[in-house]
C-alpha cells in the first residue's frame, strides 16, 4: 500500500508544471487550484531580487516598480518567502529592519528599503521627515516570531540586535509616542513633529501614523495599531516570558472589546479621529491577522463583515490563508481563486501572489510547524477525496512532502531531525491509523467552533507515515 501511494505521490510531482527554479511544489486533481498555484508562484518568484545588489539578497515587498521592501508587507510575506526558498533574502531584510531602529528617529526603523540597501526616497527624507505607520514596530517583531517557529532558526529572536529591537519598541517606541493603554485616547495629533511643522508634508503629518489605514483624513489612530499593539507585546512574552507583557497584551485587547465595539451595527470600529470620533472603514482585518478577539460571537460577526464586502488586494490577500484556518474553506477557496485571476486588478501587487502562496500551503494543506516542540501539525482543508500534493516545502531544517486527501495523509521529511508529527483531520473522530494501529485521537476546538481530531507520531528523517481515519 505504501509502495502503490509513494509512486502515485512521485508521479504527480513530476507531473508538476511549476517554474522548476525552487521553493515548494503543489499538484491537486482540482484542475483550478493547479491553475491558480501555477500562477502565483511563477508571479511571487518573479520578485526574488538580484543578491548582487547593494541591499543584499532581497524580494519586492512594497509598490511595483520601487524595487524596494517595506515593513507591513515583509511581515505578511515572509512566510511564504521561505516556502519559495527565501531564506537569505528574509534573514537580510528583517535585519536592515532591526539595525534601522534608532533614537533620532524616536525608535522607528526605516518604513521601506529599496535595493541599492538606502531608505526608499518615497518615503524618507531625513530622520525628521519620513513617513512611518506605528504598527510597523510589532508587526516586525510577531514575524520574527513566526519564522522562529517556522525554521526554528533562533537568530530571529536572539542576539543583541533582535533584543535591541524588542526592548526599544516595547518600552521606548511606546513611550515617546504614548501608546500605552492609559494614553490612547489622549493622544496629541502630532507627536515628536518636526519643527518648523508644515501640514501640507506628508513626512511631517505621517511621521508615526496611527494606523496601516491611510486615507482617512484627521485620523488620531485606528483599531489595528492597538491590535498591534496587543500582539507585539504578547509576542514579547511567548519570547522573553515576561508577565508583564503578557498583562499589556491583554490590557489592550480589552481596549479594543471595552472601547471599539459598536452595539447598535455590532461591528467593530476602526479608527478614531483626532476629535474624538469613531468611524469604520479598513482595518478590520488586522483584528483577524493579530489575533486580538477573544469574544468567538464578535469575531464571527467581524469574518462576516470582512467577507460581505469587496476590499482592495492588499486587505484581501490577508484572508484566505485565516478562513482556511478557521473553518470558513468554501470562501477560502473563492478568494485563491479570484487573486490568482489573470483578470483580477492590480494582482500584480507582490503581496497578493506570497499570500496565495501562503494559503495554499498553511491554509489549504494546513501545515504548521512549531520549533519549541519540533512539530509539524497537518489538517486537509480541500474537498475530500480530491487528492492534493505538496512537495520540496522548508520547514524546521528538512524539506516535506505531503499527500492528502482528506481521509489519509502521508508524510515525508527529508533531511532535519526526527521530530513529532501532529496528524489532523477536520471533524471529530474518535481514533486515527498508523499502520495496523488504531490510536485515540484528542480533539481541539477553535474559536468559532470548529472541531480538529488529531494524534501526535514520531516522524523520523527519510520515513514516510501515513495517518488514516478509521471510520
Amino acid at each position: 500500500m505504501m509502495v502503490r501511494i509513494w509512486l502515485v505521490t512521485l508521479l504527480v510531482l513530476i507531473r508538476t508544471v511549476v517554474s522548476a527554479q525552487g521553493g515548494v511544489q503543489f499538484s491537486s486533481g482540482d484542475t483550478l487550484l493547479q491553475r491558480a498555484f501555477d500562477n502565483v508562484k511563477a508571479m511571487a518568484l518573479s520578485y526574488r531580487g538580484n543578491p548582487k545588489d547593494g541591499v543584499g539578497p532581497w524580494y519586492e515587498a512594497a509598490l511595483p516598480s520601487r524595487n524596494a521592501f517595506c515593513m507591513r508587507d515583509v511581515s505578511h510575506q515572509c512566510i511564504a518567502a521561505e516556502l519559495l526558498g527565501m531564506s537569505r533574502e528574509n534573514s537580510n531584510m528583517f535585519s536592515r529592519f532591526l539595525q534601522g531602529i534608532s533614537e533620532e528617529k524616536d525608535w522607528c526603523s526605516f518604513w521601506e528599503i529599496n535595493n541599492q540597501g538606502v531608505p526608499a526616497p518615497e518615503d524618507y527624507r531625513n530622520d525628521k521627515a519620513f513617513w512611518y505607520n506605528l504598527n510597523a514596530n510589532f508587526d516586525v517583531i510577531y514575524a520574527c516570531w513566526r519564522l522562529y517557529l517556522w525554521t526554528g532558526d533562533s537568530s530571529y529572536i536572539s542576539g543583541p540586535v533582535f533584543n535591541n529591537f524588542l526592548q526599544r519598541s516595547l518600552h521606548d517606541y511606546v513611550d515617546r509616542w504614548k501608546l500605552q493603554p492609559g494614553d490612547l485616547h489622549s493622544r496629541p495629533a502630532y507627536l515628536n513633529a518636526p519643527v518648523p511643522f508644515d501640514s501640507t508634508d506628508n513626512f511631517h503629518t505621517c511621521r508615526g501614523l496611527g494606523s496601516y489605514t491611510e486615507n482617512v483624513p484627521g485620523l488620531n489612530m485606528g483599531v489595528d495599531l492597538v491590535a498591534a499593539l496587543s500582539r507585539g507585546f504578547q509576542t514579547g512574552a511567548d519570547i522573553t516570558g515576561d508577565t508583564r507583557y503578557g498583562a499589556l497584551a491583554t490590557a489592550y485587547r480589552e481596549e479594543i472589546d471595552k472601547n471599539w465595539w459598536d452595539k447598535n451595527s455590532q461591528s467593530y470600529n476602526t479608527y478614531l479621529t483626532r476629535q474624538g470620533a469613531y468611524g469604520k472603514g479598513e482595518g478590520e482585518v488586522f483584528l483577524l491577522w493579530f489575533d486580538a478577539l477573544t469574544d468567538s460571537a464578535r469575531l464571527r460577526a467581524t469574518v462576516e463583515q470582512l467577507v460581505g464586502k469587496e476590499w482592495n488586494v492588499e486587505t484581501t490577500s490577508y484572508l484566505p490563508a485565516w478562513l482556511y484556518q478557521n473553518g470558513y474553506e468554501k470562501k477560502a477557496y473563492e478568494y485563491l481563486l479570484q487573486l490568482s485571476d489573470p483578470a483580477t486588478k492590480r494582482r500584480e501587487y507582490p503581496e497578493v501572489s506570497y499570500g496565495v502562496v501562503d494559503a495554499f500551503v498553511r491554509g489549504l494543506m494546513g501545515v504548521d510547524a512549531d520549533s519549541r516542540y519540533g512539530r509539524i501539525s497537518t489538517v486537509y482543508r480541500g474537498q475530500d477525496g480530491v487528492p492534493s500534493t505538496i512537495g520540496e516545502v522548508p520547514v524546521l531544517g528538512g524539506k516535506l512532502t505531503l499527500q492528502q486527501d482528506g481521509k489519509s495523509s502521508t508524510l515525508l521529511m527529508k533531511g532535519g531531525r526526527a521530530m513529532h508529527w501532529r496528524a489532523g483531520f477536520a471533524g471529530r473522530h474518535d481514533y486515527i491509523r498508523v499502520g495496523k494501529k488504531r490510536i485515540k485521537a484528542t480533539q481541539q476546538q477553535g474559536k468559532l467552533g470548529n472541531i480538529i481530531s488529531y494524534i501526535d507520531v514520531t516522524l523520523r528523517p527519510g520515513k514516510g507515515i501515513t495517518a488514516s481515519l478509521t471510520d
